[in-house]
């Protein structure tokens, strides 16, 4: 990933899968339909986005950051054969301590 920069508030995650178990320990595979946040790690940011005044405001989230993510925010791509997820850093809801 060192060869991409997302520009402007752009982030790029590399998802987690999260197995669910119930507490029966009943696995619920990540094929289930599940209308959930998504997990992921922070592998690329951008500088952050610009106000209107033309100040740039700082990205909340840097590499390494473990993230909750929209489901349907980010845009799914493929480089160098392994899929990350790249979206906007509003489409990140919080980072996991």
């Amino acid at each position: 990933m060192s060869n991409i920069k997302p520009l402007s508030d752009h982030v790029f995650i590399e998802p987690v899968d999260d197995e669910t178990k119930t507490e029966s320990g009943i696995v619920i595979p990540d094929t289930a339909d599940k209308e959930k946040p998504m997990k992921g790690k922070v592998v690329a940011v951008g500088e952050g986005r610009r106000d209107e005044d033309g100040k740039l405001i700082p990205m909340s989230v840097k590499i390494g950051d473990i993230v909750l993510f929209k489901k349907y925010g980010p845009d799914e791509i493929e480089v160098d054969g392994k899929k990350y997820l790249v979206g906007e850093e509003t489409d990140i809801l919080a980072i996991i301590e």
